[in-house]
């Protein structure tokens, strides 16, 4: 056979009707066949745009694979409508607006085809096609890499998507694939995505790596489903969920993320199933929002790389891990906020090097028959509201069991605490708690030690061998309330190291203490937050409607006025509806502000940071403004010190971080910007309360650097966009500024401004307010020189500016 010819085997109804025909061009030879021909390509280059509409087999030459190239200048390379089979083949394609290989239609099966193209998809599928896909790849650097979308559907076995522009593998509009043993990887985008309603994906074996995004990305009511799968090396979350996103992972492993092992918002669901979680950067999980929801049973979560809790339930989510590891981990896991939830039935815990179970501001937490072990701290109860149940738990080799602060209020029954090296149970700073049939063996300090006049109650506990004592309760101090302290029943010890406690139930006696001894190795709880004055002596802080009013007498800025006022409002409805008893919507305070200079970005942050203390929700309200030079050192380390230090200085105020573009550089190598990132984002999670952060910079500039750290993206609530002023709201400054220096504008002064500031350059030096405010200082200084020559002037010689008075333009 010639080459660049093409041999027809037409089949008849018989095996004596078959024939042979040769035709020099490939859409010649579909012409000519029928269904069930066979199509053999000879090795060469075809610039033909392909569309089989037949059931045909279109088909390389045996032996020689790769060597059919489809390669047409423009357009889809091969469009397949029929059930045909496809195989042997080398796709190019140069169109950026279409896929390479298009499947519209048919049961079509595609084998060994290798996609090599810079389209906007390698291969798509679309509509009632099912096709079945087998051993293909698609090396596309410039779009998607397989795109199933508007309903299509089909199975994928053994094929490999060896780069990508985008996402590797994309499912939306209602498609459904079914992926077997594929390898997705060295994408710009997520590895595996699906979006919209009705969307699905099913992966079976399948690996995704080397991935600069998500791993895998489930959002818009698409739902997924992944058995015996691996995600690793990717440069955000291994996995994504997001408004209402279904996920189901068994037999899964995630691993090597420098990001959250899985992220969870806005209403999603995951179901995880003897799953691994290993060497992450952030949270193992993060689950956040009212109705998210994990389930774990049977996984196993450990070695973090970075410093942070490795299960993270906030704003009203709900984690479940039933017969879960979690191990060799910086803090195992935390619930903040009132309505989150975490319960932990038949789990183990352990070599975590801080708190195992942290709940504050609110939060519940529930473990059955669960085992601590090796940890600073096995459960910490921090605030009031937070509470929740320790059942039949056993907490061995840390150095204080359980602690209770600042008005929590667990209950914690038939546990036992093995050699605590400081305390086996802490109450302290308003702390409750109730304890029932709990042990304490072995302590190095005291068994039981509840201070500050806690009304803590114990009931038929035990204490053993507990080297300062069984139980020690320190008085309140001289502002004690009369009957405050413990209340004890039936609690016994064997007296090797203290006092007996009573064996009835009354309030206990008080121990004298003046300078009691508190375990060294509990953290000192968080200060609590009270609304406070502006930091400014003698002056009584102002209303949130006194400011609001200094904020609308701001020139312009109509929008962001608007955007501080819907904040405002959520923040004082949400305190009424607690004030009430009633769930208030949880506010991330955190914000973006984009825009040019000059455009009064740095004078809202006052003023919203003013706010927040008229509400309460800060204690001060004042600002701190660093940029890139002062939180990033110049060797390792000193930028996490400087970065602390002016977030010190923010406590109970904001944060404002200028050209905060800056920390993550386009070309970043070894610079220290990440580090201060990391450490500001650290700082934000265990201090959520004590300060507000914003970060500030062009509107291009920002958006990239919040789309190349998705765990700082994650961290604000929006963005706030600072228009650029038009010439009007620039002759207002200029007013305003008059006025305020005991100026006035002659006639024709005003138009001359508009005219001025309508041709005035607006490059990069234009400085928006600023600009209008040089240009007062300007006009004043020419108004010097010309009225200095003026003998006597008068009242209107020394007030008045006039067109002449204006500056050249820049």
């Amino acid at each position: 056979m010639a080459q660049g010819t093409v041999q027809v085997t037409h089949t008849g109804t018989s095996r004596w009707r078959r024939r042979t025909g040769e035709y020099s061009s490939l859409a010649a030879a579909l012409e000519a066949a029928a269904d069930g021909d066979v199509l053999t390509v000879a090795p060469g280059t075809y610039r033909e745009n392909l569309v089989l509409e037949r059931a045909v087999t279109l088909r390389g030459p045996e032996g020689s694979p790769g060597s059919v190239r489809i390669a047409p200048a423009d357009g889809v390379p091969l469009t397949v409508r029929a059930s045909a089979v496809v195989q042997d083949l080398h796709v190019e394609g140069q169109d950026a607006a279409a896929p390479a290989l298009l499947v519209e239609d048919g049961t079509p099966e595609l084998r060994d085809i290798r996609v090599v193209t810079r389209s906007a998809a390698g291969i798509e599928v679309r509509g009632a096609a099912r096709p079945t896909v087998r051993r293909c790849t698609v090396d596309n650097p410039a779009g998607i890499g397989i795109a199933v979308l508007d309903g299509g559907g089909g199975v994928f076995e053994d094929c490999e998507v060896v780069a990508a522009g985008q996402s590797g593998i994309a499912v939306r509009g209602g498609a459904h694939p079914r992926l077997e043993r594929c390898r997705v990887h060295h994408t710009s985008g997520a590895g595996l995505s699906a979006t919209g309603e009705n969307s699905a994906l099913e992966a079976l074996g399948c690996e995704v790596y080397e991935v600069r995004g998500s791993g895998v990305h489930i959002t818009g009511r698409a739902t997924g489903h992944l058995t015996d799968c691996d995600v690793h090396r990717t440069t955000a979350d291994g996995l994504t969920l997001d408004t209402d996103a279904v996920l189901t992972l068994a037999d899964c492993r995630i691993h090597d993320i420098p990001e959250n092992a899985v992220d969870l918002r806005s209403r999603s669901v995951l179901t995880l199933t003897r799953t691994t979680v290993r060497q992450f950067g952030r949270n193992g999980l993060s689950v956040w929002d009212p109705g998210t929801r994990v389930d774990a049973n049977q996984c196993e979560i450990f070695d973090s790389t970075g410093d942070y809790p490795a299960v993270w339930v906030s704003d009203g989510a709900t984690a479940v891990l039933d017969s879960c590891r979690v191990h060799d981990v910086p803090d195992a896991l935390f619930v903040l906020d009132r309505g989150s939830r975490a319960d932990v039935v038949d789990s183990d815990l352990s070599q975590v090097r801080n708190t195992a179970v942290s709940v504050s501001d609110g939060a519940t937490a529930q473990l059955d028959d669960c085992r601590i072990r090796d940890a600073a701290t096995g459960a910490w109860f921090r605030d009031h509201g937070s509470g929740g149940t320790l059942s039949n738990c056993t907490l061995d080799g840390t150095q204080t069991g359980v602690i209770v602060t600042k008005g929590a209020d667990p209950t914690v029954e038939r546990c036992t605490v093995d050699s605590p090296s400081e305390a086996g149970f802490y109450v302290s700073a308003g702390g409750r708690g109730t304890f029932a049939h709990c042990r304490v063996t072995g302590s190095s300090g005291y068994g039981f030690h509840v201070i500050d006049g806690c009304r803590t109650t114990l009931r038929r506990c035990r204490t053993e061998r507990c080297a300062r004592g069984g139980y020690e309760f320190a008085d309140g101090g001289p502002d004690a309330a009369p009957g405050s302290g413990p209340v004890v029943e039936d609690c016994s010890s064997d007296e090797s190291g203290g006092a007996r406690a009573t064996a009835v139930r009354e309030t206990a006696v008080q121990t004298p203490a003046p300078a009691p001894v508190l375990p060294a190795a509990v953290p000192e709880p968080r200060p609590e937050v009270r609304p406070a004055a502006v930091d400014t002596p003698g002056q009584p802080a102002r209303s949130s409607k006194d400011v609001l009013a200094e904020l609308d007498a701001l020139v312009g800025l109509e929008s962001v006025k608007r955007e501080v006022r819907a904040l405002t409002d959520m923040i004082e409805v949400g305190r009424r509806r607690q004030q009430a008893g009633l769930k208030a919507a949880s506010v991330k305070r955190h914000l973006v502000f984009t825009g040019s200079p000059g455009t009064g970005k740095t004078t809202v942050a006052r003023l919203y940071g003013e706010i927040l203390a008229s509400l309460g929700v800060l204690e001060k309200g004042h600002l701190v403004e660093v940029s890139r030079v002062d939180l990033v050192g110049e060797h390792i380390g000193s930028t996490a010190i400087r970065t602390q230090e002016a977030f010190e200085r923010a406590r109970g105020g904001v944060l404002f971080i200028d050209e905060a573009y800056a920390l993550s550089p386009e070309d970043a190598g070894r610079d220290f910007g990440k580090e201060a990132i990391d450490t500001l984002v650290k700082l934000m999670e265990d201090h959520r309360d004590a300060v507000v952060v914003i970060v500030a910079g062009y509107t291009a500039e920002m958006e990239r650097f919040l789309s190349v750290n998705p765990g700082v993206a994650s961290r604000f609530s929006r963005t706030i966009t600072f228009s650029d002023y038009g010439p009007e709201e620039l002759l207002r400054i200029v007013e305003q500024q008059a006025e305020e220096h005991e100026y006035r504008l002659g006639p024709g002064t005003g138009e001359a401004l508009l005219k001025y500031f309508t041709a005035i350059p607006k490059g990069a030096a234009f400085g928006n307010g600023r600009t209008a405010r040089q240009t007062f200082e300007a006009m004043v200084e020419r108004h010097a020189g010309r009225v200095a020559q003026v003998a006597e002037p008068s009242t209107d010689d020394l007030t008045l500016l006039y067109p002449e008075d204006l500056p050249g333009l820049p």
